[in-house]
C-alpha cells in the first residue's frame, strides 16, 4: 500500500513495465492519497484519504473479453457485497454505482492485448468510504454505522470482489441480467442531441440497448452518442 501517489493507475503501469506480467497471479496497486487520480475519458479527479482506490491487474477469461463485461461484473460484485450491508445500489451504466442520485463508487476497466490475444484485465476501483466527497456523491459514512465504514476493511472487500468477479465473467448471460435488474434508470437522454431514449436491457457484450419509436441503437461507451452522430 502505498500512503500517497500521483495515481494508481500509473503506479500500476510501471510496476507492469518493470516487471512483466508472467500471470496468472493478481497484482494490485493500492494508495491512501491520489494526487490526480484517474477516470473515464482521461478525467483527473481528487482522491483523498478515507476511501478506497485501487488499480488492479487480473487474469481474465477469453470468454468474457469484452472490455464491458470487465466493468459490469466487478460493479456487480461491489453492489452485492453493499447489499449485504443493506445499502441500496443502483449501476449506472457503464461504470458507476449510485446510492439513489449520488455517486458512491466507480469502476474503469480495461483489456490489455498482446499479439491479438488477451493478456490480462486492468481495473480502477475507487470507493468512497470516510474521505470527503463533492456534490453529487456519497460516502458509506453518511449511510452506515461509523463501525461499518473502516477503510481498510473495504479495501479487503474490494479485493476479494474483484476475486469474484473473475468468477461472474464465467457466466455472461447471468451476469447481464443481474446488472440489468440493478439500472439506474430505465430512460436515458442522448448526451449529442438531447433525445430521451429507452432503455431496453443490456447486450450481451455489456453494451447498453436503446429504442426511441422504431429506431434502436446500442452504446458501449457514453462517446457512441456524438460518434453515431446522433
Amino acid at each position: 500500500m502505498l500512503p500517497v501517489c500521483a495515481s494508481t493507475e500509473t503506479a500500476l503501469s510501471q510496476w507492469l513495465q518493470h516487471r512483466p506480467w508472467q500471470g496468472p497471479q493478481p497484482r494490485a496497486v493500492i494508495a491512501r492519497h491520489q494526487i490526480r487520480a484517474q477516470g473515464q475519458w482521461g478525467r483527473v479527479w481528487q482522491a483523498p484519504a478515507g476511501g478506497v482506490w485501487i488499480s488492479a491487474a487480473l487474469p481474465w477469461p477469453s470468454t468474457a473479453a469484452a472490455p464491458g463485461l470487465l466493468g459490469l461484473a466487478v460493479a456487480l460484485a461491489l453492489a452485492e457485497r453493499l447489499e449485504g450491508e443493506g445499502v441500496p445500489i443502483r449501476i449506472k451504466w457503464p461504470n458507476d454505482l449510485l446510492i439513489g442520485d449520488r455517486k458512491l463508487a466507480g469502476v474503469l476497466p480495461r483489456m490489455v492485448y498482446c499479439g491479438g490475444q488477451l493478456r490480462l484485465a486492468r481495473i480502477g476501483v475507487g470507493l468512497n468510504v470516510i474521505n470527503p466527497v463533492p456534490v453529487g456523491a456519497v460516502a458509506l459514512r453518511q449511510v452506515l454505522a461509523p463501525g461499518r465504514c473502516r477503510p481498510w476493511v473495504w479495501t479487503t472487500e474490494v479485493l476479494r470482489c474483484l476475486e469474484r468477479a473473475c468468477g461472474f465473467a464465467l457466466a455472461p448471460q447471468t451476469l447481464v441480467r443481474a446488472v440489468e435488474a440493478r439500472l439506474w434508470q430505465r430512460q436515458v437522454r442522448d448526451p449529442a442531441t438531447g433525445e430521451l431514449w429507452r432503455i431496453t436491457g443490456l447486450a450481451a457484450d455489456g453494451a447498453l440497448q436503446l429504442q426511441q419509436g422504431t429506431r434502436t441503437m446500442s452504446w458501449t461507451r457514453w462517446t457512441d452518442a456524438r460518434e453515431q452522430g446522433l
